[in-house]
């Protein structure tokens, strides 16, 4: 049996493990899953963005040196990573399709290479936010966050890109920024989740090559 820890940027990010992601993991033979917010996560206005891969490296160690029959994985944001994450620079010159995997693989190397816990990490980071995620499904997530009527509005962002992992992280047209420009008010945590309930893990994993290659690497481990 085998236990998953989620180290997350926020608190969408937790809501979205521990209702979403958990369930199906438990499924395929995981003993538990949770999340764990990076440092003080909860006091945005206080962190100043996402701590520093150094930081966050100590984070991961110091729990994976405590609990021997766990793996530890990430879910953070593209978008706002600071440059000094491993690929971070690098990444944002290369083809959309070659980001993912240069980030997992470059996190994993200086994981590997800091500490003696790299075969139980897992690196993920999400393309581009966590929005990006509910447009994979542009009807049921209109009526997850209760506004039937914005589908339409929604269908034509994500018809502008081969899959919604690439809708794209400038400050102007982030997943966030394009929700919010059509749901004026927009709160993350509570709506994001509502959405992603809605849409489900089936239809996000079909439609986000990236988030599914992450998804089958956690099930292989207990496969």
């Amino acid at each position: 049996m085998t236990r998953l820890l989620v180290h997350v940027e926020g608190q969408t990010e937790e809501t979205f493990v521990n209702e979403i992601l958990a369930p199906h993991l438990y499924d395929v033979g995981y003993q538990s899953v949770g999340a764990r917010l990076l440092g003080n996560a909860r006091l945005r206005f206080q962190r100043g963005g996402i701590k520093s891969w150094e930081v966050v490296r100590q984070e991961i160690q110091r729990h994976l040196a405590s609990d021997v029959g766990c793996i530890a994985t990430t879910m953070v944001d593209y978008y706002a990573l600071p440059g000094n994450w491993p690929g971070r620079t690098t990444a944002s010159s290369l083809p959309y399709a070659e980001r993912g995997d240069h980030l997992r693989q470059e996190l994993a190397k200086d994981f590997t290479t800091s500490s003696a816990y790299g075969q139980r990490f897992e690196p993920f980071v999400l393309m581009h936010e966590f929005e990006a995620l509910l447009f994979s499904d542009c009807e049921r997530f209109a009526a997850g966050v209760g506004e039937p009527d914005k589908a339409n509005a929604f269908q034509i962002i994500r018809n502008q890109f081969s899959c919604p992992e690439e809708i794209n992280d400038s400050p102007h047209t982030a997943p966030s920024k394009r929700v919010a420009s059509i749901l004026p008010g927009y709160q993350k945590p509570l709506l994001g989740n509502l959405a992603a309930i809605e849409v489900g893990l089936t239809r996000i994993r079909d439609e986000c090559p990236h988030f599914a290659a992450w998804l089958g690497r956690l099930e292989a481990r207990v496969a």
